[in-house]
């Protein structure tokens, strides 16, 4: 009994066993040959077959759509390879295009003509053109008159020192800040604008916290005021503006009632370093009578971080009678703008860069300002009735 080896068909004949080994040993050369000749260069008088232009399709072949589509088995009959995966079914795809939309699918759009209207009605007094810090000509004329009715009859300014202010050219106006609100910003804008002989427009930048009350921050842009940052402020120097910059910053308006006219530390002289980098001369100039519009007892710093104003006022008037206690007492102001300081006659641009000395100039304004400031406090005699 021949002995049966692994792999051997069981159900073929016992002679044919051998014949099989023989014959696998003699059909083991013609694969080396068929595979040499596989390697054989191509004679280069060999011509390429003509390929047949405009063949006639069969008619059992599939269309060329669902040929992209389908996935071509292997050689082996198994199916894709998983080194070389089919692109997936959303490549062949192709995307479908939706159709634009008919006019009359356009206007059955939901109150589209109430849309229209209020859209109308809300840029009728709206400029067409901004400035780059979004100052609106037409809402600027809309608030006038009630600054108008603030400047006047309300707070009753008083200015001086006008003369000091330039007719052209670029300055930087510093003043001490105080109030709660910027109230004192737009009083200086509005002084020069109505008192001064040219009419000329303030600048005033205003601080972060501002632009978290609704409608505040904007309607302080298109007034005119600006988001308070070193790169604007050199931009509009650069376009010989006149610039109204308040150091003392939050310190300032965050005084409390019995700190008032005592001027905080004005940070860490960046006004100087503009007015110096920039060439422009520094207009010391006081405030007096802001710091009773809001007077403030106490303040709530916990509360406030989490709606991202700096802090709640305590007033005798908010937040006992709400909405109501955010509208500032008649005080009696007084605006005056000082004789003004030009530090680059002898120090020069290069002199910004100098830290201690950027300190020791910005110490020399504050100390002017609350000279002017004292000053003024002398001649009032009521806070109310000046």
């Amino acid at each position: 009994m021949s002995k049966q080896i692994l792999g051997d068909d069981p159900f073929a004949p016992a002679g044919a066993k051998a014949d099989d080994k023989e014959e696998g040993k003699a059909k083991k050369p013609k694969a080396k040959k068929k595979k040499e000749e596989a390697h054989e260069p191509v004679p280069a008088s060999a011509e390429p077959e003509p390929v047949p232009v405009n063949e006639p399709v069969p008619v059992d072949a599939p269309a060329p759509e669902a040929a992209s589509t389908s996935v071509p088995p292997t050689s082996d009959g198994y199916g894709p390879s998983i080194d070389h995966p089919p692109p997936p079914v959303s490549e062949l795809r192709e995307p479908t295009e939706r159709a634009p939309a008919t006019e009359m699918e356009r206007r059955k759009l939901p109150l589209e003509f109430l849309w229209k209207r209020w859209r109308e009605l809300a840029m009728r007094d709206r400029s067409t053109e901004v400035d780059e810090f979004g100052r609106d000509p037409n809402v600027a004329a809309r608030i006038d008159p009630m600054l108008d009715f603030l400047y006047d009859r309300y707070f009753r300014v008083e200015s001086e020192g006008m003369g000091h202010v330039p007719s052209e050219g670029r300055a930087l106006i510093v003043a001490n800040h105080s109030g709660t609100l910027p109230y004192d910003g737009a009083m200086i804008m509005h002084a020069v604008r109505k008192e001064h002989p040219t009419h000329r427009a303030v600048r005033p930048l205003v601080e972060d916290f501002v632009f978290h009350f609704p409608y505040l921050g904007t309607l302080m842009n298109r007034i005119g005021g600006v988001r308070a940052c070193q790169e604007n402020a050199e931009r509009l120097l650069e376009e010989e503006q006149l610039v109204a910059v308040f150091p003392e910053g939050i310190k300032g308006v965050g005084k409390l009632y019995a700190q008032r006219y005592q001027l905080q530390r004005f940070g860490r002289g960046g006004f100087v370093k503009l007015a110096l980098a920039t060439d422009s001369p520094i207009i010391p100039t006081a405030v007096v009578g802001a710091e009773e519009i809001h007077p403030m007892l106490t303040k709530v710093t916990w509360l406030a971080k989490s709606i991202g104003i700096p802090y709640l006022p305590v007033t005798p008037t908010f937040p006992w009678l709400g909405p109501l206690g955010l509208v500032p007492l008649p005080t009696k102001w007084f605006v005056a703008f000082g004789e003004p300081l030009y530090f680059n006659a002898e120090y020069g641009t290069e002199a910004a860069g100098d830290r201690i000395l950027v300190n020791k100039l910005a110490e020399q304004v504050r100390q002017r300002i609350q000279e002017m400031i004292d000053s003024l406090l002398k001649k009032r005699r009521s806070v109310f009735f000046g």
